[in-house]
């Protein structure tokens, strides 16, 4: 059985800023990062809640 605890606050602010960015490209031109957010937007959503998984499972995330 896993021991869950809740993720560290970097862990969450850095998994909140990628789907920001992932959510934000779908309705905004940002100018600077942009096209590379639209190219890989499918892959910014996964590996927000990829490190938020880990984060709850692992301790020292």
């Amino acid at each position: 059985m896993l021991n869950l605890s809740p993720p560290h606050r970097l862990t969450f602010l850095l998994s909140l800023v990628l789907i920001g960015l992932a959510v934000a490209s779908l309705y905004l031109r940002l100018p600077t990062i942009g096209p590379t957010v639209v190219k890989y937007r499918t892959w910014f959503f996964v590996g927000a809640y990829v490190l938020l998984a880990f984060g709850v499972v692992s301790k020292s995330l």
